[in-house]
This record gives C-alpha cells, structure tokens and sequence, in this order.
C-alpha cells in the first residue's frame, strides 16, 4: 500500500530535523508539539520505517530519515523554484536559468556564448555565478541550480554529464623570468616564485591554494587581480609568475612579452563538461541553452584543432 503524506509534513519533518528539536521544529512549523508528534508518528507509520532518533538531548536521522531529508529537500527547493518561475510570468518573463561555473568556463567561454542564446531569447533571464567544481556539483545535486560547468576530474554520480570545451592550465611567466626558458615544469617547483593571483573570492584562487595545500606549500602572493588579462600584464611587468588558461594566456602573449610553461601536475588539463540532473526534467529554454553550449563548445573545439 503506497504511503501518504502531504506537503505541511514534508515541511514539518525537514524543521524538525534542521533543528534536532521535536518542540523548536513544531514551533517553526506554527504547529503544537502533540499535533506535531502525532504527524511524524503516522508519517514513520506510512512509510514503515523510523525516520528520527529520540533521545534526551533531542532527535536525529535515522539512514531513512537522511534519505527522506535529502528529497524532502529537493522538493521544497522545486516548489520554491515552481515560485520564482511563475512569479517571472507576472513579470512578463518567460524563464529563468540558474548557472554555476569554475572560472575558466566564466571567464574564457561563457561570455562569448551566452550572449547568442539571450539575443535569440528575450524572455529569458540567466543567473550566473562562479564556484568551484565540487561546490557546483553539489548544488546542480540538490536542485540549487540548473546547470553547472565543471572541470572533468570532479566526481559527477548521479548526474548527466556532457562534453563542453577543453583547456589546460600552463605557468605564466615575463620573457626574463629564470622559469621562461623551461618547456615543462611541476607546480611544487614553481611555488618557490612570488606569484601574481586571481581575487580570494575567485574559484580558481581556491583551487590553486588546494593545491599547493596538498603540496604542504602555501602559495606567495604578490598581488591579486580580477581577471586573467590583468594577470598577464603583471606577469609581464615581473611582478611574479601565475597559473592561467591557455586560451587567455596564449591570446595575451600575442600583446605582452609573456611565455607559457605547461604545467606537469595531472589537475592542470582541463576538459570542461556539463553537468545537470536531467534533461528532460529541464525547461524546453534550459535545454536549448544546454544545446547550445554543447554545440558552440564542440565548434570552438574543433576550430582549435584546425
């Protein structure tokens, strides 16, 4: 016999469990503590399974109860999504579309993308924010947002993941730098440098200094920047050394007395893919968005190789 429950018990469960307190997530539910007992009683008895733990110092998850957590969540998330979706209705727009990306994909391809889908829809508005890879994972996950970018050496179960673009990570250095003569170098090597870096709040500061962490180095900070092109031109001044895409990297040595250095370290390639989870759950706009970076990233691919 399939279990019933409805929405205020979904609601009551995740406060109840958010505040590991029976009384404070009855009270953030506006519910009395029988009634809400009574509600969790016939919830656990309907599914026929224990969902909390009850003890003196309050309640925890039971294995069923974080599995029933992690979709509760998800549907509350959908039903605050549902909101904000209609709510762009009233407004006279049609959708909305949640991104996460790292910072080559922010900086590098996106920009020239995204522009071709809003130009062919009007009605669409886009939220684009940058995280690291494992953050956005998580959140495409959760429901948190529709579609994430992320490096392909971040773990993907449980998502559909499709091919982006292809990048790699090389040392910058000035044409007078001791490293500008190297062809290949270990990152652990270059750390001995002053280096020129992107802002804390970028998501490739962090994965650098994760880096160097694992290395039990700490990266020397000169000065940090906001983009990649102000990055090269420090580089080119002397100021120190950085880590930066190739395809930014390779543009700017066009301009600047800079050289590229690959960077021998497994991390530094890149291969850019995208993560949801699930197509056909997704808006028809969201799907034709995810098509076309799809696309634009094999063109753009392929224009390379030529």
């Amino acid at each position: 016999m399939a279990a019933h429950f409805d929405l205020p018990d979904i609601k009551l469960f995740v406060n109840i469990a958010e505040a590991n307190s029976l009384t404070r997530g009855a009270e953030r539910s506006h519910m009395s503590l029988p009634a809400a007992s009574i509600r969790i009683k016939n919830l656990e008895e309907g599914l026929g399974v224990k969902l909390l733990y009850r003890t003196s110092q309050g309640v925890t998850l039971t294995p069923p109860g974080q599995a029933f957590m992690h979709h509760a969540r998800l549907v509350l998330q959908q039903l605050t999504d549902l909101r904000g979706d209609l709510a762009e209705y009233v407004k006279g727009s049609r959708g909305h579309v949640r991104i996460f990306a790292n910072t080559t994909a922010m900086a590098e391809f996106l920009p020239a993308l995204l522009p071709k889908f809003l130009a062919t829809h009007p009605d669409v508005n886009v939220d684009l924010k940058e995280r690291l890879s494992h953050d956005i994972v998580r959140a495409v996950s959760e429901g948190k947002v529709d579609v994430g970018i992320v490096a392909g050496n971040v773990r993907t179960e449980g998502l559909e993941v499709l091919p982006f673009q292809e990048d790699r990570l090389v040392l910058v250095t000035s044409e007078t730098h001791p490293l500008a003569s190297r062809e290949r170098i270990e990152f652990s090597e270059a750390l001995a440098y002053d280096f020129v870096g992107m802002v804390e709040a970028s998501a490739i500061h962090s994965f650098l200094a994760q880096a160097a962490n694992a290395l039990h180095r700490q990266i020397k900070i000169r000065i940090q920047v906001g983009n990649f092109e102000a990055a090269c031109r420090m580089i080119d001044a002397n100021v120190g050394i950085g880590v930066v895409p190739y395809s930014a990297a390779s543009r700017h040595a066009k301009s600047m007395g800079i050289r590229m250095v690959e960077i021998s370290d497994e991390w530094a390639i890149r291969k850019l893919q995208i993560c949801i989870r699930s197509m056909q759950a997704l808006p028809l706009f969201a799907r034709e968005l995810v098509e076309l970076l799809v696309s634009e990233g094999a063109a753009m691919v392929a224009a390379e190789v030529v």
